[in-house]
Parts: C-alpha cells; sequence; structure tokens
C-alpha cells in the first residue's frame, strides 16, 4: 500500500472545526477488499473514536500528474487502540465480522443461534429448560381434564399458566441470546434483551398482582366465596412444580437484589416469577382451608394479601429495569459527583464551555456517557484536557466516555 496525505484544507460547512490529516491507504488491486470508498486501518493507525472528537470526513484533492486523486481527513483521535491478541486483519471491522457479509440476519437465523447457544449453555439456562418443560406439561394436563370435566376455573388457570410459560421461555431465550458477540447492526451487542426480558416478567406481574386486587374485591362485593375442592387440587400440584423453580434460583429470591450484571436482572425476574406463582397457590390453598373452617371473607383477605406481597417483591424490578430501558442518570454515580466532575472540567483554561453531559448504563455495571467541549482559539493540541475528562469520569465509574470536542 502506499501512503499519501490529505490536504490540509478547512471544510466551509465546518468554519470552527479543525481538520487533521491522517494517512490514507490506497488499495491495491490483488487486496481481497474490492469495494469503493473504504478506508483502511493499519494496526499503527488505530484509533479510538470514544472519548474523542466525532469524525468528520470530507474530500480533497491532490493533484498528481495528470490525475486528481480524491483524499479522505478527518479530526484526529487522542487515545490508541490497543492491538489486537487475536490477530484482526485488515479486512475486518472493530467487531470481528467480514465487510463483505453484508447480509442482515434474520429470526430463523437469531433462533438458531439461540438454541445453538442453549445446547452448550450454563446450569441456570438449564433448570430454567427443565422447569418450562414440567409447567407445559402440566398446564396441558390441566386443560384437557377442565375441558373434559367442564370446568371453566381449571381452563382458566391452564391458560393463565402457559402466558406465564411464554414468558419463561423468552427469559430463556434471552439468557441464550445476551451470549451473541456485537455485530454491525446490534453494535453495543445483545446484553440488554435480559434487562427486556427483566422488564417483561416485572410487568405481568404487577398486571397478576392488579387482577388478584379486583377478584378480591369481587368476592366481597358479590360474597361469591365458595369451597372448590379441584381448585384446590390444582393450587397443590402447581405450588409443588413452582417450588422446583423456586430452589433453583433461591440465591435470587431477595427484594432489593444487587445487580452487578445484566443476568442477575433475568434470573432475578425468573425466581419472582415463579416465586409469585408459589404465594398464590398458596394464598388459595389457605383460602380453602380457612373456608372449611367457617371463616368469611377467607377468599378476600388471602387474594388481597397475596396482590400486596407480590407488588412489594416485584416493583423494585420494575423501577429498576424501566429506569435502565429509559436510559435514566446511573443510580451509581451521585449527582453530586457529576456536578462536581462538570466544575472541575469548567475550571481549565483551555476550555470554555461544557454542554450536552449524558451518563446512563447500558446494562447494570456498564455506565456509557457522552459530553461536548468547547476549546478556547489558540490551543493546538488538544489531547490534555480530552486525557484530563477521560481520567475524571473514569475514576466515577464511566467505562466509555465520547468527547466532542469544538473550537470557540
Amino acid at each position: 500500500m502506499e501512503n499519501s496525505k490529505a490536504s490540509d484544507q478547512k471544510d466551509s460547512r465546518f468554519p470552527y472545526r479543525k481538520a487533521t490529516p491522517f494517512h490514507y491507504h490506497k488499495l491495491d488491486a490483488e487486496s481481497p477488499r474490492s469495494s469503493n470508498n473504504e478506508i483502511g486501518f493499519s494496526p499503527g493507525s488505530d484509533r479510538r473514536f470514544a472519548f474523542s472528537r466525532q469524525t468528520l470526513f470530507h474530500q480533497s484533492s491532490v493533484a498528481s500528474g495528470d490525475s486528481v486523486t480524491p483524499m479522505l481527513s478527518r479530526t484526529s483521535s487522542s487515545i490508541d487502540i490497543p492491538l489486537n491478541k487475536r490477530g484482526w486483519s485488515e479486512e475486518t471491522f472493530l467487531w470481528g465480522e467480514e465487510e463483505g457479509s453484508d447480509e442482515k440476519p434474520s429470526i430463523f437465523t437469531h433462533l438458531l443461534s439461540g438454541f445453538r447457544i442453549l445446547r452448550s449453555g450454563n446450569r441456570p439456562m438449564r433448570r430454567l429448560l427443565l422447569l418450562i418443560f414440567l409447567n407445559v406439561a402440566y398446564s396441558t394436563v390441566e386443560l384437557c381434564l377442565g375441558l373434559l370435566l367442564g370446568r371453566v376455573g381449571l381452563v382458566s388457570d391452564a391458560i393463565n399458566l402457559t402466558f406465564g410459560c411464554g414468558l419463561l421461555t423468552f427469559s430463556l431465550f434471552a439468557m441464550a441470546a445476551s451470549r451473541k458477540k456485537p455485530d454491525r447492526i446490534y453494535t453495543y451487542g445483545y446484553k440488554r434483551l435480559e434487562v427486556l426480558s427483566a422488564f417483561t416478567n416485572a410487568l405481568f406481574l404487577l398486571f397478576m398482582s392488579f387482577s388478584l386486587a379486583v377478584e378480591a374485591l369481587h368476592a366481597f362485593i358479590q360474597d361469591e366465596s365458595e369451597h372448590k375442592h379441584y381448585l384446590i387440587v390444582s393450587a397443590v400440584t402447581n405450588l409443588l412444580v413452582n417450588l422446583i423453580g423456586v430452589w433453583f434460583f433461591r440465591n435470587y429470591a431477595r427484594i432489593n437484589l444487587v445487580y452487578r450484571k445484566a443476568e442477575d436482572m433475568n434470573y432475578h425476574s425468573v425466581c419472582l416469577h415463579v416465586l409469585a406463582d408459589s404465594i398464590r397457590s398458596a394464598g388459595l390453598i389457605l383460602a380453602s382451608w380457612l373456608l372449611s373452617l367457617g371463616v368469611k371473607n377467607a377468599e378476600v383477605l388471602c387474594l388481597g394479601l397475596v396482590s400486596v406481597t407480590v407488588y412489594i417483591l416485584v416493583m423494585p424490578l420494575f423501577r429498576t429495569t424501566g429506569g435502565i430501558l429509559l436510559q435514566m442518570s446511573p443510580p451509581s454515580i451521585p449527582s453530586s459527583a457529576l456536578s462536581k466532575s462538570m466544575r472541575q472540567v469548567m475550571s481549565r483554561e483551555d476550555v470554555s464551555e461544557v454542554s450536552q453531559a449524558r451518563l446512563w448504563e447500558l446494562v447494570p455495571g456498564h455506565v456509557i456517557g457522552s459530553l461536548s467541549l468547547q476549546v478556547k482559539k489558540g490551543i493546538d493540541d488538544d489531547r490534555p484536557v480530552l486525557q484530563y475528562v477521560h481520567g475524571l469520569y473514569h475514576d466515577l465509574g464511566v467505562q466509555d466516555l465520547t468527547v466532542q470536542t469544538d473550537y470557540a
């Protein structure tokens, strides 16, 4: 390859930016990369786009004899990328995929890849798969008995359990798919699928809590509490199946669990799902026993207690997952620390303004941020301020920070 430099001309559309030339690698005719308008990155010229100014490309012309060759230039980056230990080639993107593979993955491809990962999954995935099989078998038997005996309660309970199995299956799929590496479509990876799965489970459990409260209120108004033996048998069997799931995920059976990874959220949501079903079944059994003793409004009391208990268990998970999906400011970083960092950056002599400071969590334990700086005129090298900001926010716990510098 031949190295040539871009002309040091400024783009008229961005008069306030300073364009710094860099080496452009011309592709040989024998190179396997035959696509037009591609940029070659050699191991010595790799640059990190995070913690730097936003990239700005423009074309310039350099006369070489009678021919005019279009060149590229961009704003320089302040931090080099370390060499890849796995030996990525120039024909590979930063996320490790070949440039020629432009085919977008389909839903069938994701499912097939998920089931491949599931075959070599960890213990929680295998336990969850076993729990899903048990629930599907039980709900199928309950549905058949309800249809044969004409019991609407059994059919309704079987449909509710089937819907719960669907949510558990989505949790299992999220566990498998989140292990995939980032690609050119999902450049951040698939870890947030576990957060979405936990949020979906929490939303379903909140709806179940609300429905139990409505059922208790309806039983209180209509006074329809009665002893239904077939539902008690169903509740006992369902309780035994769910207790197996509680035992599988017993390490996550806490309300205010500290989430260190996205997997913790998903496992906690599965544990709360089977735990809430167990509490509901235990409440029905308790209501039946109290009714047999002649206690009035026992069903209203038990269903109300179950509804409140499920709400208390699920609400912390719902708030945490919802905050991550809405890109709320990370709770692990105090607002006072953020304000202090802003003041420290503003106190530098080479910085005139700080704006658009944003921080959010991609998944628990992975904080991402972006920042825009106005550098004073006459500053030729902005690397000191970039390194200062990088170190300052790294101490706060920010893993990925993108800093854009403009010139006032």
